[in-house]
């Protein structure tokens, strides 16, 4: 017989996969199709764990994968929000928290504690972890924009000053980072993929 533990942590792992139904803006290396969430955040585990002898500071690498692998599985409930979305940019946080409270409450209560303590940590950006997570979140769309001709960027109209404050916090995490994307950003301006301004 299943313990009420066990019950929730499966519950909880099935209730998650409903983020491999949350598409994003931005479209796979091949421009086929927009990724999901659920690859987004698989993409930048994968990039953290990689790339970690460039982050600013030692970093405890697992939390740093655990905060890429959760940190949007509340867009279940809050839907994805464009990085250049301005109006729905207003309201994220209040969603994303409503969703936080009723997705990581069908955890046990200690694990339950543990993931938004984490969630929380990514949304802060102030440690060394939170600011390496958000250095992968910021490059990871940024390398399939620039994969893909800049399509994603010419299809709505970005400039280069939106672009530069989706990656405010990657300099925090990772200077050698900052410096690859500054060399993308700048490219793809000269392209015309990205609006001076």
């Amino acid at each position: 017989m299943m313990d009420e533990r066990l019950r929730k942590q499966l519950d909880f792992s099935l209730e998650i996969d409903k983020e491999k139904n949350i598409f994003r803006q931005t479209h796979l290396t091949n421009y086929l199709r927009n990724e999901n969430d659920a690859e987004h955040a698989w993409h930048m585990a994968i990039m953290a764990y990689l790339l970690r002898e460039h982050a600013n500071e030692d970093v405890d690498i697992s939390k740093v994968m655990i905060m890429c692998l959760i940190h949007d599985i509340v867009e279940i409930d809050a839907g994805d929000t464009y990085a250049y979305d301005a109006e729905n940019l207003k309201t994220q946080k209040a969603r994303e928290d409503a969703a936080k409270e009723r997705i990581f409450s069908l955890l046990p209560q200690d694990q339950k504690e543990e993931m938004i303590a984490l969630f929380d940590e990514f949304e802060e950006a102030k440690t060394p972890e939170a600011l390496y997570a958000h250095a992968m979140d910021n490059l990871q769309p940024l390398m399939l924009n620039d994969s893909n001709d800049g399509k994603d960027w010419r299809l709505h109209n970005v400039c280069a000053s939106q672009v530069y404050g989706r990656q405010k916090t990657t300099k925090g995490g990772s200077e050698v980072i900052f410096n690859v994307v500054d060399e993308m950003i700048k490219k793809n301006v000269e392209k015309g993929n990205i609006r001076p301004e």
